[in-house]
């Protein structure tokens, strides 16, 4: 799915102990093209009247995620400036670092997240698509940006960055003079689109999301970049035996080709001894097995929003469909979530294959794989998936039958807003045609392990709306509207939500009346 900074995310709402609410906003920001700072269309509400929404900072440049240093005080990154912000009690008061990135499509500064012992370590993790001087020659790219970030002055143009153009680095931050230095780079992954075969350039499924998890391991999910190989579930690559993803190889997943994926590593990079494919012998080189190793779970579309559970200490994503099926999941270790085989349940892949072969462009967005090859039944598309060995599929926790685009996920901590809502889901929109912005809430059950309901349409998981971008059967999730497209859902330190708007420009606090 693709998105337009005109066409802002969507979110959902409302729903009790029970009552599910998903976000069903898809933070394609695929087709955002930069220009300065978003205006809001009009202000969030909730549908709760015991609680309210007010605006902590406002005219930002394309924000997307943020970290809490302490009360009132977080880093914000920017999407489309490459810069990283200093909010301290709703105002800007610094700009920490100013990146020189690729923003084309969905590129740019990506993701945050601080180091578990940020207290005595300093760190701060950021993804980012790093741009290079002058676009190449479609067919050879340059392989990675300099060792160090260069700074400075950004680009749109889609052939402006590396192969390996997507990084993950690590910096230090010193908070007397609200600054962050370059430490290391963590992994460089794809970012370079232009296949030969169609001559066609793009930005897109970047992911981008990073979270520590419990275990204090650096979790990072990146979209399929457009490949289509082992890891998107196509053990011989698009067209079959003997011919490669594309004009840089594959489809085994060496470096060029190592996207559709969550990732696992150890704070300073390396690969964790009890990652779920660490025990991996084989693969088609020495570069495609240390990849393997890295991988905590596959078959990723795109993502927007990822997340673990406070509660269980389980990772959770949402993923965006083309026109069909966007997810919510509950990920496990060594989980094959499906793509480019199946997307939502498995026992819906004719539906599947029905709405990707007959709505919009009919071709999945890159023309190497067309709908018309998905499978006819649910035996025949799993007997297809690419298993590692101690890999598993499973379907995802909650999905929509026609793509509403979800963005940011996030679990709310603690009792501040209520008991009600005290280890609860919310999502946000990565489209601002559904009502400005749905911000959606879902119950989690009672083993942590599924998503709860109270509407009996929704009692198989699957809001089985109309037409793309349709709200239909979503309307007992609805929490709240006007949000824009939602970058980033977390708890502050005082346990209220925050909401990054990316569309709107602003980061949004909702709190309990006194």
């Amino acid at each position: 799915m693709q998105l337009s900074l005109s066409a802002p995310f969507v979110s959902r709402s409302l729903a009790r102990r029970g009552a599910m609410v998903i976000a069903p906003v898809l933070l394609a920001w695929l087709m955002i093209s930069v220009g300065g700072p978003a205006t809001a269309q009009s202000g969030p509400m909730v549908f709760d009247r015991n609680l309210s929404v007010r605006t902590i900072v406002s005219n930002l440049n394309q924000p997307v995620t943020m970290a809490f240093l302490g009360p009132n005080d977080f880093l914000i990154t920017e999407k489309a400036t490459g810069q990283v912000k200093r909010v301290v009690n709703g105002s800007v008061t610094a700009t920490a670092l100013d990146l020189a990135v690729n923003n084309n499509s969905e590129r740019g500064l990506l993701g945050i997240a601080l180091h578990p012992d940020f207290a005595s370590t300093h760190w701060v993790y950021l993804y980012w698509t790093c741009r290079t001087a002058a676009a190449p020659t479609p067919n050879t790219p340059q392989i990675e940006c300099p060792p160090t970030p260069p700074l400075g002055a950004d680009s749109t143009n889609a052939l402006e960055t590396a192969l390996l153009g997507n990084h993950v680095d690590r910096f230090v931050w010193n908070a007397a003079s609200s600054s962050l230095t370059f430490d290391k780079n963590i992994i460089r992954l794809h970012a370079f689109q232009f296949d030969a075969t169609n001559g066609i350039a793009r930005g897109n499924h970047n992911g981008g999301v990073i979270r520590f998890g419990p275990d204090g391991k650096l979790y990072i999910i990146i979209g399929d970049n457009g490949r289509r190989g082992q890891l998107q579930n196509l053990v011989n690559g698009p067209f079959g035996p003997g011919i490669p993803d594309d004009q840089f190889g594959g489809p085994a997943p060496d470096d060029a080709h190592f996207t559709g994926v969550i990732i696992r590593l150890n704070e300073d990079g390396s690969t964790p001894a009890d990652n779920p494919f660490v025990n991996v012998t084989q693969a088609a080189n020495p570069e495609a097995l240390a990849n393997i190793h890295k991988v905590y779970a596959y078959g990723v579309r795109n993502s927007f929003g990822m997340a673990f559970d406070p509660e269980s200490g389980e990772l959770w994503d949402e993923q965006n469909g083309d026109d069909s099926f966007d997810e919510v999941n509950r990920v496990e270790p060594g989980s094959n979530l499906g793509w480019i085989q199946v997307m939502g349940p498995v026992s819906r892949v004719a539906q599947f294959k029905q709405i990707e072969t007959t709505l919009a462009t009919q071709d999945l967005q890159q023309l190497r794989w067309p709908p018309t090859n998905i499978a006819d039944t649910p035996d025949e598309a799993l007997s297809r998936l690419f298993m590692l060995p101690g890999a598993h599929y499973n379907d995802p926790e909650f999905s929509w039958k026609f793509a509403v685009a979800p963005a940011a996920i996030g679990f709310l901590e603690g009792r501040a807003l209520g008991p009600q809502y005290s280890g609860d889901l919310f999502v946000g929109a990565a489209r601002t045609t559904l009502d400005a912005g749905y911000l959606f809430h879902f119950n989690i059950t009672g083993n942590r392990r599924k998503i709860g309901v109270e509407d009996p349409r929704l009692e198989d998981r699957v809001a089985d709306n109309s037409a793309k971008f349709d709200p239909t059967e979503s309307e007992t999730i609805r929490f709240g509207t006007g949000f824009g497209v939602g970058t980033d859902i977390q708890t502050s330190p005082s346990g209220t939500l925050y909401v990054v708007s990316l569309s709107n420009g602003a980061v949004y606090e909702v709190f309990r009346n006194r």
